[in-house]
């Protein structure tokens, strides 16, 4: 392939399949899989459910149309269940109530899928007793209308009630929305969906985000509870609620702590969840917490070990936990002792690639497997099986994407390194190129990523893809400087009221050790980067730097105007250390605003409406200050947008104005 030729585009993108959900068969013989697809029109996404045998036989799609069929989960009888917009009439979405979502079951038996829930603002999430007779789900609750009367007042609320809404304490906003005048609440009913009981009847904003489980008799739920602290932050701890005897107890009230994801050990009797303590002085570590039930005592499993770990499953006997932790640029899976904390890594080191939702595959004597999906930088998430012990190998399942790791390979290729900052320690960088392609010098994209707390991963990239820059011929850089998550808690701690200190450096270092490549033309790079990025992109704008041409998309600008308008004022006036009102010198010591006088490089600004994280008035107000100086610059905005860009026609947009941009500052010198 030529450095020019177009292998993989923006239309080749979206109409990729993209596999969300990997859920193994009570059986452990097969695994319903959840792929969405894009609609007829091509201007949304939908979901069907597919078979994927585990011995690798060919996988078999289960359900079609025009309906969303989403989130599988299995009866202990081994019907698979779901939830679908589809009506019992047509099993296509009611008209304007697209959103609206119920349990719907397939019989072991086969036939038709029939409704098991009529909710009447719908299913959030669901999950059935591994064990025992209990449908557990989520849904969203107008507080004072009587249970019969919800569906008629949501319907008079839209049409021709009043949009006013009210609230007495943050957060008001998340990510693309207002937080609605309805509150979560946690509904039990038998596994034939009868005998429904709110279980969490007089809750109002403490559900909002939660994350709950089901023991596996079916006899003990535990939720996460928001409350809010002295900081006004939220502290969220658990509820655990006996589903017979409906007895409550809370659990893990600790000040400035968040617990998260909870799971049931196997026999019900402990609960392993995330643990992370904020304050003012760091980011904190997240570790694990193993809950004694018959104490209420919680032992954190993980403060000596140097990773994040998320939380996946049990193993079988309870003796231990499955985890995924960031490692690297990379994500590996590993078990955690439930007594001890000790680890022991599954994933072969070599393995590579990016890994989520596990879990493990039930009804298999004398072997433990599990199940999820996997990406690579080649390769968009498939469904993937690995043993759980030491030293294993992923094994992709099927290929349901469109795109095969051998397609995806012969397009780009990918290398680790590392260079030492201005303190010494090493920041690891990828550099994605074309495959095949000379050592010519080529123009290259310097993408900073997100967070400003995570990664580039070595996996699959749906927002921004390498495989349709390099297509065109450029090279693409992900570094991993202060922030990113795998390489210790010292690294990510680097980011600590340093926004623009460390990270720039480090940054900087990457970029001089990138312009010594033998295939980077060190005269035609550019600097792009979203969110976090996209503040660091605005950063180095103001000052000197060695960068063709900028990207900015969804970036922070001004951080005092900033933080009045963020969903999340407490946590971004932490990372900065304080308030507008109190320590202004804090905020504009590296606030970009401050700085874009120096400004000369053209730029490319990308915002969307709806963001509520970072508000458009910051991409605003950032093309005003460039059009004020007579900066060389361009606004791109999507008015149906939010923090990213995920409707299917708007995304070839932003790629077609963002190579067209880069084409003439890069290509055309």
């Amino acid at each position: 392939m030529s450095d020019a030729t177009p292998a993989f585009d923006a239309e080749r993108l979206i109409r990729l399949n993209r596999v969300n959900a990997v859920v193994p068969s009570p059986c452990g013989t097969w695994a319903a899989v959840e792929v969405s697809r894009l609609d007829a029109e091509g201007v949304k996404y939908v979901a069907d459910l597919w078979r994927v045998p585990l011995d690798g036989g060919a996988a078999v799609q289960l359900t079609r149309g025009a309906s969303n069929d989403h989130a599988p989960s299995f009866r202990r009888d081994g019907a698979l269940a779901f939830l679908s917009n589809r009506n019992p009439r047509d099993g296509k979405p009611e008209e304007g109530d697209e959103e609206r979502s119920q349990v719907w079951l397939l019989p072991t038996g086969g036939g038709e899928p029939r409704p098991l829930t009529d909710e009447p603002l719908g299913v959030n999430e669901f999950r059935f007793a591994r064990d025992g007779d209990r449908l557990l789900l989520t849904t969203s609750v107008y507080l004072g209308i009587p249970h019969q009367e919800q569906r008629q007042h949501d319907q008079d609320r839209k049409k021709k009630g009043t949009s006013a809404l009210v609230y007495h304490r943050t957060p008001v906003r998340f990510w693309d929305h207002w937080l609605p005048p309805t509150s979560v609440h946690l509904i039990s009913y038998t596994e034939a969906g009868t005998e429904r009981r709110d279980l969490t009847p007089d809750a109002d904003r403490e559900h909002w985000s939660a994350h709950w489980d089901l023991s596996a008799d079916g006899s003990r739920a535990v939720i996460t509870r928001a409350v809010q602290a002295a900081d006004r932050a939220e502290d969220e701890d658990l509820l655990l609620i006996d589903l017979n005897s409906d007895e409550r107890r809370l659990l893990g009230t600790e000040a400035m702590t968040t617990l998260s994801s909870p799971r049931f050990s196997p026999d019900g009797g402990r609960i392993a969840c995330g643990h992370h303590v904020r304050g003012a002085e760091a980011v904190g570590k997240n570790d694990l917490m193993v809950l004694d039930l018959a104490t209420g005592e919680g032992r954190v499993l993980t403060e000596d070990w140097d990773y994040w770990p998320a939380v996946q499953d049990w193993l079988p006997d309870g003796s231990g936990i499955l985890v995924l932790a960031d490692t690297q640029a990379t994500n590996a899976l590993f078990t955690l002792n439930a007594s001890t904390g000790a680890a022991s890594r599954i994933s072969a080191v070599d393995a590579g690639g990016i890994h989520g939702g596990v879990s493990l595959v039930p009804g298999r004597p004398g072997r433990t497997d599990a199940v999820g999906w996997r990406s690579r930088t080649s390769h968009p998430p498939e469904p993937f099986r690995i043993a759980v012990e030491p030293g294993a190998s992923p094994e992709l399942l099927a290929s349901l994407s469109g795109l095969t790791p051998e397609e995806g390979s012969a397009i780009a290729q990918w290398e680790h390194r590392r260079v030492a900052s201005t303190d010494g320690v090493e920041i690891q960088y990828l550099v994605v190129r074309p495959t095949g392609a000379s050592d010519e010098p080529r123009p290259t994209l310097f993408w900073i990523h997100g967070g400003p707390i995570g990664s580039w991963p070595e996996g699959w990239i749906w927002r921004w893809n390498p495989l349709i820059a390099v297509s065109q011929g450029y090279n693409v850089i992900l570094p991993n400087p202060r922030a990113s998550t795998g390489f210790g808690q010292a690294h990510v701690e680097g980011i600590w009221k340093e926004w623009g200190g460390q990270v720039y450096r480090d940054l900087q270092h990457v970029a001089d050790d990138v312009r010594r490549l033998p295939d980077v033309d060190a005269d035609r790079i550019a600097a792009m980067g979203g969110s976090f990025g996209g503040y660091m992109t605005n950063w180095i704008g103001g000052q000197e730097h060695a960068f063709r041409c900028l990207i900015t998309h969804a970036s922070l600008y001004s951080l005092p105007a900033f933080h009045g308008g963020t969903d999340f004022p407490t946590w971004f006036g932490y990372q900065i250390g304080g308030t507008p009102y109190a320590q202004p010198e804090v905020f504009d010591r590296h606030s970009p605003h401050t700085l874009v006088s120096g400004w000369k490089a053209p730029t490319l600004v990308i915002h969307g409406e709806k963001d509520y994280r970072v508000p458009i008035t910051e991409g605003l107000a950032l093309f005003e200050a460039l059009q004020h100086h007579g900066v060389e610059s361009e606004l791109l905005i999507f008015p149906d947008e939010n923090h990213w860009i995920l409707k299917p026609r708007n995304i070839v947009a932003w790629n077609e104005t963002v190579y067209n941009f880069l084409g003439k500052h890069l290509k055309s010198a």
